[in-house]
């Protein structure tokens, strides 16, 4: 059986892109430059999700405890509590619900801060995910962005690019296609944190808002899709489970970098959905 030709769908859409699907119990797979280093942007929260529920199983925090979120903790963002204006009441545990189903970076960087860098790079190891680091908040992404262009994002120009290390994966949040897939086969099989955590985190990641990039390769009522997306300038990615009705489970991830600089691309974001429907179609025959 011959393999999708990812490179002809990718050229067509305007990018470049990089893809990774497992058959999340059997392990039959699909790569097209699956161990390529790569920015993963705001996927960086799902690694951050798990260490969260980890913590919550040792008993090292509660995820009802509350905080208060105030104006000096925002991060840059435009949904959940970095949109808001007045000060945020609100549990751990949601702050983690905001932070993957409408990205907040605000919810992600108060998580980071309460669950530690070294933390979250200890359990990927511990997994043997080495080719995945969060080494940077969304706060200091965005200054990094600042810092390198002058003036930030979403402001960007090609001239600015080259510039951006948030594009460097040796300077910023990585990960490859391949990893990002098996953090998610392991939330799926109970095996990243307990099974009610589990169970839970993969409820939060069923309630991401974003149609239009895995989602939009399965436009069926019985299918479910799962994921987190991820966006920098020409930087556009999603990680995820897409689940049949037959009880067939498929951990997909895909990023692109793009041509052009603009920031609305739909050939783009449909691209992704199109590239991970034909991975899971080649996994099914």
């Amino acid at each position: 059986m011959s393999a999708p030709d990812f490179d002809a769908l990718f050229r067509t859409a305007g990018v470049t892109g990089w893809l990774y699907a497992a058959d999340i119990d059997t392990g039959r797979e699909i790569g097209h430059g699956a161990d390529e280093s790569l920015p993963t942007a705001s996927m960086f929260k799902v690694p951050l999700l798990v260490e969260f529920c980890r913590q919550a199983d040792a008993g090292l925090l509660d995820p009802a405890s509350r905080v208060t979120v105030t104006a000096a903790d925002r991060v840059p963002g435009p949904t959940g509590v970095s949109a808001m204006l007045d000060d945020v009441t609100i549990s751990l545990r949601d702050l983690a619900y905001l932070m993957i189903a409408v990205s907040d970076n605000s919810s992600a960087d108060l998580l980071l801060g309460r669950v530690g860098l070294d933390a979250v790079n200890a359990m990927l190891d511990g997994f043997g995910l080495k080719g995945s680091r969060v080494t940077q908040s969304c706060r200091a992404s965005y200054d990094s962005m600042r810092t390198d262009t002058g003036h930030g994002w979403p402001y960007v120009d090609p001239d600015d690019i080259a510039r951006l290390s948030v594009l460097d994966p040796a300077r910023t949040n990585r990960s490859t296609p391949r990893e990002m897939a098996r953090l998610f086969g392991l939330i799926w099989r109970d095996e990243a944190a307990s099974a009610p955590m589990c169970a839970w985190m993969r409820t939060v990641l069923n309630m991401q808002v974003w149609p239009h990039r895995l989602a939009s390769g399965f436009p069926y009522d019985d299918v479910a899709v799962s994921g987190k997306t991820g966006t920098f300038p020409t930087l556009r990615c999603e990680s995820g489970v897409v689940e049949y009705p037959d009880g067939r489970r498929y951990a997909v991830a895909v990023f692109t970098r793009s041509f052009s600089t603009a920031l609305n691309q739909p050939r783009a974001d449909a691209a992704i959905g199109t590239a991970a429907r034909m991975a899971v179609d080649h996994l099914r025959r």
